[in-house]
């Protein structure tokens, strides 16, 4: 059965909602492109265009002490237009896995209260922000 390419771009949507680390929120772009963020905290980006889904582990850059701002890394592209159906499904549930674990691989667990953390919620290499501004009295 031959699918169209709105047809395919509705699949791609609800499989990337089902797929990616929950929960999953939803954006449209200006460009008209949707922007997928899975998992709380971010863990993996993913952005759909009428061409294309590209694949990206969550990462955020502190342009000031309090703003954050999401930079996610590349992981990977997929031109879904120009692959069967299940390549297109199968590279990108690879891509979707190999930037989560990328991300994951980053989180640090604090020296003082144990906890787990990403990255951008550590205030140096072994003490969290919550920590560093409860335990030891930092300002941020």
């Amino acid at each position: 059965m031959f699918m169209d390419a709105s047809e395919r771009y509705e699949q791609l949507i609800a499989y990337l909602n089902t797929h990616l680390p929950a929960p999953v929120q939803q954006e449209e772009l200006s460009d008209g492109s949707l922007m997928f963020t899975g998992g709380s905290p971010g863990e993996v980006v993913a952005r759909l265009t009428k061409v294309s889904v590209i694949i990206e582990q969550y990462a955020v850059r502190w342009e000031t002490p309090y703003t954050p701002v999401m930079r996610p890394r590349r992981v990977g592209v997929v031109k879904w237009r120009r692959l069967p159906e299940s390549t297109v499904m199968s590279v990108v549930d690879q891509l979707i896995r190999g930037a989560r674990d990328a991300r994951l691989v980053r989180y640090v667990t604090c020296q003082l209260c144990g906890e787990t953390r990403p990255p951008e919620w550590m205030q140096d290499e072994d003490i969290c922000q919550q920590c560093s501004s409860s335990v030891l009295g930092s300002v941020h």
